[in-house]
């Protein structure tokens, strides 16, 4: 359980980077990253250490051997600031076993060849193992939520249209999608993956026992999970936040996931969970020719539709975030790729949300669309709710409120069938596809809900006016008795 206690705990350890001189965020959470990945990599040795002195067996590859035992986190933890801090700097050092692990089969170990350590002194080092040593983050909750809350302190989210997605919103995504041990799951705009992080938390909660079956196991640890980002840092803490997690061996691409290096991403996930860049402009020089063969536009917003398109094997589904200019935008390429959703595949969804999901890194409004790809076609009823409350305040604050649509989002969403006698009045409801048609493709939820007014009368002026006097000449009494008074 993420507590007030370790909220504190980690804006001490913030404060403590601030103070020592590294007052970049996101060097800050890479540096704490690479921090709690060292000890995890003892908490994994002391695991299998437990266990091979319960069953009487050797450890199997172990993580450390006799040689390098120093570099353990229980064991440097305890050194003089001095000795740590050499201890990490030297070329056999703790850094360079972290960046090494494993070597080539761990395919993170690509993304650290220029990972640098950064910690500038003895004492800070020192002050900053103390602190993240205090910090119980065993179970996987609560490591998810104090890693979202590092994440949060990104002072430069929302430049270039990139938006931190809230962690509540992708377990609703997620939630909705119900990801299965066969998918291969893909985020091609994966920042820190946490969609992916969340659709791994999904299937262990909900398919415990058939992850336990070796050819599972080895899929989830191998091929399951499907990332691009072209940022180095943000794949360097995407990778390490999936092994945190518990899964080995994640599928991260360091690519321009809209480039023609990214042209083999043709029909290879089952689904794809992404909150894409909004408002970005692309020279389409670049772009990869099947994508702009679906929409020809230099918008990140569309592109990156096209892309999921392209990335869709047949039968495979989508949830992704875009802006509302998506869902009415006038423009050829805008409608292009509307009416390849809706006639070409089967638009299932749309979620529309309010403006201050985002905040306080932006005040975009947003949708959720969720279709799946068939390349026949398929849309019949698309289903719209209007999301009025996240259980957050929608100002900069964002502090917790009661007001929640999300697990009414997920239980209507689940059993759509129900919603045909739903009035468009209501919070959700179906619309035909062929209004849709006829509306030219227009996915705004405005377009389709009616409001209804209440009608209020009001007394007639004169009725007004006589009660007005009334209530003075009243006024005028009061004052009289009581003036008699004195």
């Amino acid at each position: 359980m993420f507590t007030q206690e370790l909220r504190s705990q980690i804006d001490q350890v913030w404060n403590a980077f601030w103070s020592g001189g590294i007052s970049n965020p996101i060097s800050v959470i890479e540096q704490i990253t690479f921090l709690l990945f060292i000890k995890r990599l003892d908490e994994l040795q002391a695991l299998a250490e437990a266990q091979a002195n319960f069953t009487g067996k050797v450890i199997e590859n172990p993580i450390y051997s006799e040689a390098n035992m120093d570099l353990r986190w229980s064991r440097f933890k305890n050194l003089d600031p001095e000795t740590m801090f050499r201890l990490f700097q030297k070329e056999a050092g703790v850094f360079e076993f972290m960046k090494n692990y494993g070597g080539k089969s761990i395919s993170f170990s690509k993304f650290m060849k220029n990972a640098s350590f950064m910690i500038p002194n003895p004492r800070l080092l020192a002050q900053v193992v103390d602190m993240l040593d205090k910090i119980d983050m065993n179970d996987s909750d609560t490591k998810g939520d104090a890693y979202e809350y590092m994440l949060s302190k990104i002072a430069t989210a929302g430049t270039n249209g990139q938006f931190r997605t809230p962690r509540h919103i992708i377990k609703m995504m997620v939630e909705m999608m119900e990801p299965t041990p066969d998918d291969i799951i893909c985020d091609p705009a994966a920042g820190s993956s946490g969609f992916l992080v969340a659709a791994s938390e999904y299937l262990r909660e909900n398919f415990k026992d058939e992850l336990l079956k070796p050819a599972v196991s080895k899929h989830f640890q191998n091929e399951m999970f499907l990332g691009m980002e072209f940022d180095p840092t943000m794949i360097r803490i995407g990778a390490m936040n999936l092994i945190l997690h518990g899964i080995e061996n994640p599928q991260l691409n360091d690519v321009d996931s809209l480039s023609q290096a990214n042209a083999d991403f043709d029909q290879k996930a089952s689904l794809i969970l992404a909150n894409p860049p909004f408002k970005g402009s692309l020279n389409s020089e670049s772009v990869d020719e099947k994508i702009l063969a679906m929409v020809d536009s230099k918008k990140t917003e569309l592109l990156f539709l096209g892309l999921i398109l392209k990335g869709l094997k047949i039968g495979g589904r989508s949830a992704v975030i875009v802006p509302d200019g998506v869902l009415f935008g006038s423009s050829k390429a805008h409608k292009k790729i509307r009416k390849e959703i809706v006639e070409n595949q089967v638009l299932e969804a749309v979620i529309s949300m309010p403006s201050g999901v985002f905040k306080p890194y932006a005040g975009v409004s947003t949708a959720v669309l969720v279709f799946t790809k068939t390349n026949a076609g398929g849309t019949d009823k698309v289903w719209f709710y209007d999301m009025k409350s996240d259980g957050y305040s929608l100002d900069d604050k964002r502090n917790v409120v009661s007001a929640n649509n999300i697990p009414d989002i997920i239980a209507r969403y689940k059993n759509r069938k129900h919603e045909t006698n739903r009035a468009r009045t209501e919070q959700s409801f179906l619309v035909d596809k062929k209004e849709i048609v006829d509306n030219g493709y227009d996915l705004s939820i405005s377009r389709y809900k009616e409001v209804v007014y209440d009608q209020k009368e009001y007394a007639k002026p004169s009725e007004i006016i006589s009660k007005i006097n009334d209530l003075d000449k009243h006024r005028k009494e009061l004052m009289t008795e009581l003036e008699k008074m004195f």
